[in-house]
């Protein structure tokens, strides 16, 4: 592990979440682009990012901090349409669409809303503030490289960064694994940007981080008995030869039960599953089973 953490932190001057800001780099906007910034529909998003955050920030609701505000922000998504591929677009910009969502994407954007309400903040430039801080290394958006691709290399970074913590070993029976995680060079025809030589070798060099990486999960036979709660972050844990991570969401409580919310593919928009969490991953044979993260400050 601290072979790991050094490589990481080699990587970080440098430069990736695969799943199957200074505000000062922002400025005129040009053809909907404000400077880094991609809206599906800038009038709309900035609109309704606002009138979320003067609303989680008003009266009683401002009691709450990142981690109580974070479902409540979820829910504010449910039966958005499922999309694909919603980052992708040259040159690389911080995208920002609320019409369309994949399970990364919506994941990043509760957590962003809810990052912000807990600091009192109630301007959309605050969350693109902190939807960069989630999403690039260090915080910083550097182009496609800089992306955190990988969700184990999204949450170590973050980690690092203060903005998550990791509690898999503090909620349930954790069982290890190791793996190499290569699953975007082993696919680069899949990625368009990686058709570019200096790309692949940059994606390569993050990869190398993390050969034969250990990584801590809950099985999903112990699912059952984890101590999850309202607001958690889930990421299931891939047994495909390279990918780390296959699908995330958020956990909700029903009748004391852990369900996910997430984007589904299947089901073609943000939902909540009517099957209890370890009902909905027993079916999974490509499913190990899950970690589990929440918002730093909880």
């Amino acid at each position: 592990m601290t072979t790991i953490y050094n490589n990481i932190a080699r990587l970080t001057a440098a430069l990736v979440t695969v799943t199957v800001c200074t505000l000062s780099s922002f400025g005129q906007n040009i053809g909907g682009v404000t400077s880094g910034i991609v809206f599906n529909n800038e009038s709309s998003d900035t609109t309704r990012l606002t009138s979320i955050l003067i609303d989680a920030t008003s009266g009683e609701r401002r009691q709450g901090n990142s981690q109580t505000y974070l479902l409540g922000m979820a829910e504010q998504f449910i039966g958005t349409p499922y999309v694909a591929s919603t980052l992708e677009g040259e040159p690389e910009a911080l995208r920002v669409n609320l019409d369309g969502m994949d399970c990364t994407t919506f994941v990043q954007t509760a957590m962003a809303l809810a990052m912000t309400a807990a600091e009192g903040r109630s301007s959309w430039r605050d969350f693109i503030y902190n939807l960069e801080s989630l999403r690039y290394r260090g915080g910083r958006m550097n182009g496609y490289g800089s992306r955190l691709h990988y969700t184990t290399d999204w949450a170590l970074d973050n980690i690092t960064r203060g903005n998550l913590i990791e509690v898999t070993d503090r909620v349930g029976r954790t069982n290890y694994m190791v793996k190499s995680i290569d699953w975007m060079t082993r696919n680069r025809d899949n990625y368009p940007a990686m058709q570019d030589s200096t790309m692949y070798a940059e994606i390569k060099h993050v990869e190398e981080g993390y050969h034969g990486h250990r990584m801590g999960y809950i099985k999903s036979s112990n699912v059952i008995g984890a101590n999850l709660q309202d607001g958690d972050i889930v990421a299931l844990v891939s047994r495909k030869p390279g990918l780390d991570i296959s699908h995330i969401g958020i956990i909700k409580m029903r009748k004391g039960k852990p369900h996910l919310l997430h984007a589904s593919s299947t089901g073609k928009q943000v939902r909540i599953e009517e099957k209890t969490l370890t009902d909905y991953l027993r079916p999974m044979r490509e499913v190990a089973g899950i970690r589990v993260f929440r918002l730093a400050g909880y």
